[in-house]
């Protein structure tokens, strides 16, 4: 056979494919879209992803490593990922390495480690200290370097270890493990030997005096309905003890009398119960001319945009075009921004599509994600056993899709959407279009408050667009009331945070047995600490930040790298005990809330609250069910979850959301309102809102009351225009880091500089970014306004050449330098 060579990328900020040689045993085994093992540098083993697989040797290579082993049977990346992969690579400036790691889920992903082991020489004589310490712990079977670090601590050191190689007293080696395991349980059968009742009765002769035995055959031949028209083929060891005495050698002696089988069977991480399905719900009239609509426009554009009001019923919607999909034999994809979420829609689509839907988020463990990986792999092979629809997060567009036909990204406008670090910073909103488009799927958009972006490619012509202006069971949308926060306060009017007008309907609507929720995007308990007497404020030793309180661990901690301090009982400064909390978290709120609604059952949904898998459940299900009559929460309880029986909703501090030095704040603080706004009064009366602020005048405000997003819009995209942002300029933002502030300064200034002499851009700054230190971290930004009449391309190329140039400078070699596309 001819000599192949394998083109393969690797799990490391690498842009490039690398060639390695196929050796003769792997030939039959090697093919594109599976993980092989290779070395990389001098000892680094990993697992790479073949690309390509190719006979012509590349030129200019004499010494090309060998492929040491194939990982899989099948190909567990399909030749449309590759082509993903590639479009994202390019447009956001990444290395395809980059998107591999992004891609994959960690239990695919493999590395070597290194570890060490003993040589066995009993030679003891003439050691230090630390090496005696260090071959101690590795004869105990700490080999892995990383352990040996953590378990020594200051006694490790890297020349002790040499010192020990050479001595021949401990030899290195490079090992690779795999993260993921699969999981296998118990199971017990007949023996073979056994097809008849006639044979099982003579095996009943010889158990008469092994009474146990005999009991435990019968106990599963009961179970199984042995020789019996419902007869299991198998059951599971763990059914069959179940409220028995037997024990694990009564099994085996079976076993050893070839009466039983016991074996070990692969069974599946993820949790499948039966729900029973229902047939669609039929639309209303509004809802079915939506959904025409969009079939029309279907006809002759890839992309659609559907304008929907808060509980017009736009989820129903995307269930029938699923539905549609699912016969047609094809796949959906459902993306939504919120793990949250998932938890309320996944019970919607299990009710009508039972097993064939798939749930993928980050809560899940490394395992269970391998396992969906799979399951929507085997698509392409057995279609019946396989995930059809998948509903999650933004790495769901990694998934390999076999037949994809439709994608649903709800809540368009999110950018939870959007991966900030690391690379690749990718928009999944954006790269669910490119995977349409490649895939020849048809994409909707939806939301109730559409991003700028998304309506202005509608408004071109380049989406099409469908309006939805009713809410479902024509229930009014609710009744904004603004509330003078400032004016509250002079009139001693505020019952702790809320004012009169809040206080007063929360009161009414848990009268009325209804329920509240309160909005506030922040957690913690306070946002800062401050020093009565000099006017100190703790500050995060890592970060250029405050330290926020957290009155539950009674501690200070940063929310950017997780640095921690007891709250004091002095300060640092002064040593005076006046140490007073300013401004107030989600967990200030629930704890005030309180003591002013003794009787009332609260909660609090916040990323401290939902740490744990099914933290999300636990809350939203209590709401659900009525054991809980506030709900107290951050962002999370903004994004499309519907309860029945919410009457009030409360924004507690609307100028935050205003008062953000961002060309986009006023735009995100009329979705976040309109958002939160949404989720009062779906179901039996007109619901109420009440924002409260202290700038009760501010013109945003009067849209809001309104909701008249489209006096928003002609507002905000006139300013767009005038001032060069989005949608009718790209931006670019470049982030230079550095731990000593003059090399940030000086490698940031020599970057803008030469983006500077291109005279077609638009530079902005070098500048301090809001927060310009994390984790001990310098950094400033340059961002990037391009003309949308200029080849992209082209511009991303000059940008990247520059950033090679300052990186290569002798001075900057440590600089860290992130391109961003599309930073918002």
């Amino acid at each position: 056979m001819p000599q192949l060579f394998a083109q393969v990328i690797l799990p490391l900020s690498l842009h490039d494919a690398f060639t390695y040689r196929v050796p003769e045993s792997l030939k039959e085994e090697i093919g594109p879209g599976k993980r092989v093992i290779v070395q990389f540098g001098q000892k680094r083993l990993y697992a790479a992803l073949v690309r390509s697989v190719s006979g012509s040797k590349p030129e200019n290579l004499d010494n090309i490593k060998e492929i040491l082993q194939v990982l899989d049977e099948h190909a567990i990346v399909l030749p449309k990922n590759f082509e993903l992969w590639d479009w994202m690579a390019t447009y956001y400036c990444c290395t395809l390495g980059d998107v591999f790691r992004a891609a994959l889920p960690t239990g695919l992903k493999l590395e070597s480690k290194t570890k060490v082991f003993p040589t066995g020489s009993e030679e003891m004589m003439g050691l230090s200290e630390k090496e005696q310490l260090m071959l101690r712990a590795i004869g105990d079977g700490v080999n892995v370097i990383a352990d040996l670090e953590r378990k020594l601590g200051t006694g490790f050191s890297y020349s002790t270890l040499k010192s020990l190689q050479e001595k021949e007293l401990v030899y290195v080696e490079e090992k690779i493990q795999s993260k993921y395991r699969a999981r296998t349980e118990s199971f017990v059968k007949l023996h073979s030997s056994i097809l008849s009742e006639e044979v099982l009765n003579g095996k009943y002769e010889v158990l008469k005096r092994a009474k146990k035995q005999e009991a435990l055959l019968h106990h599963f031949c009961a179970r199984a309905h042995v020789f019996e028209d419902d007869a299991k083929a198998e059951i599971s060891k763990k059914e069959l003890f179940e409220g028995t005495s037997f024990a694990s050698s009564h099994l085996k002696a079976l076993a050893e009398k070839e009466i039983l089988v016991e074996y070990q069977k692969r069974v599946s991480r993820l949790h499948e119960e039966l729900i029973e399905q229902v047939s669609l719900n039929l639309l209303n009239q509004y809802q079915a001319a939506a959904l025409d609509e969009i079939k029309h426009s279907f006809e002759s554009k890839q992309v659609a945009l559907i304008h929907g009001i808060t509980a017009s019923g736009k989820t129903e919607i995307y269930i029938h075009l699923i539905d549609e999909i699912i016969k047609n034999g094809k796949q959906a994809l459902y993306l939504v921004p919120e793990i949250a979420l998932t938890t309320q829609i996944i019970q919607r689509l299990k009710n009508v599509f039972g097993h064939k839907v798939g749930i993928y988020h980050s809560k899940l463990n490394s395992q269970e994600r391998v396992e969906i990986w799979e399951k929507t792999l085997l698509f392409t092979k057995n279609p019946t056993e396989a995930y059809q629809v998948i509903l999650g997060a933004r790495s769901s567009i990694f998934l390999p899709f076999a037949n994809l036909g439709l994608i649903i990204v709800d809540e368009e406008h999110e950018n939870s959407f959007k991966q900030f670090d690391p690379a690749p910073r990718y928009h999944a909103r954006d790269m669910a279009v490119i995977l349409g488009f490649q895939n020849k799927a048809k994409v909707l958009l939806g939301s109730a408050t559409p991003s700028y972006e998304s309506y202005h490619n509608a408004m071109k012509g380049k989406y099409g667009l469908v309006n939805l202006t009713q809410r479902h069971s024509k229930m009014e949308l609710p009744e904004v009331v603004v509330a003078d926060v400032k004016r509250a306060h002079k009139r001693r009017e505020m019952h702790s945070i809320l004012t009169p007008q809040l206080f007063e309907l929360m009161n009414d609507a848990l009268d009325k047995k209804e329920q509240v929720i309160l909005f506030q995007n922040r957690r913690g308990y306070s946002p800062f600490v401050e020093c009565f007497s000099c006017g100190h404020i703790p500050k995060c030793t890592r970060c250029d930040v405050s330290l926020t309180y957290h009155k539950y661990k009674k501690r200070l901690t940063c929310h950017y790298c997780g640095y921690s301090v007891p709250m004091p009982d002095r300060c640092d400064e002064c040593g005076s005990p006046e140490i007073k909390t300013r401004g107030f978290g989600t967990e200030k709120i629930e704890d005030e809330i309180k003591k002013l609604f003794r009787n009332a059952r609260i909660a609090r949904m916040d990323l401290d609250t939902t740490q744990t898998k099914n933290a999300f459940e636990k809350i939203i299900d209590n709401f659900e069910k009525g054991k809980t009559n506030i709900l107290v929460g951050t962002q999370m309880v903004t994004k499309g979850l519907d309860f029945e029986h919410v009457n009030v909703v409360g924004i507690l501090n609307a100028d935050n959301l205003l008062n953000f030095p961002d060309f986009r704040a006023y735009e995100r603080a009329f979705q976040l309102i309109m958002q939160v706004a949404g989720r009062a009064g779906r179901k039996h009366r007109r619901g109420k809102v009440v924002i409260q602020t202290s700038q009760p005048d501010h013109p945003i405000f009067e849209l809001i009351r309104t909701q008249d997003y489209h006096e928003m819009l002609k507002l905000q995209l006139g300013e767009r225009q005038l001032f060069k942002y989005p949608p009718f300029y790209r931006l670019i933002k470049v982030v230079v880091k550095h731990k000593n502030l003059e090399t940030v300064d000086r490698a940031a200034k020599q970057l803008a500089d030469l983006l500077k002499s291109e005279k077609q851009l638009i530079i902005l700054g070098p500048e301090f970014p809001l927060i310009s230190r994390i984790q001990l971290w310098h950094q400033k930004e340059i961002w990037i306004k391009i003309n949308r009449k200029l080849n992209p391309d082209r511009i991303k190329s000059i940008i990247i050449n520059a950033v090679k140039n300052v990186k290569a400078a002798p001075d900057n070699s440590n600089c860290q330098i992130h391109i961003d596309v599309d930073p918002y």
